[in-house]
């Protein structure tokens, strides 16, 4: 199962204008930010992850709305999680 899964950008990847550090429950990890050059993203904004890109920019009180409902599915959470752990792009 692949979830879009909130994540916290932590910062951008020097000399990789297109990739950032996001932060998904604990778990850091580089993705692909160019879908969002537009949105002028920042530390601290919160995008919704998929496959290693950012798709959207949220609202913190949506990913933590989300992030909640995610937990409480258990095993598929942890399974996305431990994917993200061992997934690495760039």
């Amino acid at each position: 199962m692949c979830l879009g899964i909130p994540g916290e950008l932590v910062r951008f990847v020097a000399d990789q204008p297109d990739l950032a550090l996001v932060e998904v429950s604990g778990v850091g990890r580089r993705i692909n930010v160019a879908l969002l050059a537009d949105e002028q993203l920042q530390p601290g904004d919160w995008v919704l992850v998929h496959v290693g890109f950012a798709l959207s920019k949220i609202s913190e009180t949506e990913a933590q709305a989300v992030l909640a409902y995610l937990e409480e599915m258990g095993q598929p959470y942890a399974d996305e999680l431990d994917a993200l752990r061992t997934s690495n792009i760039g």
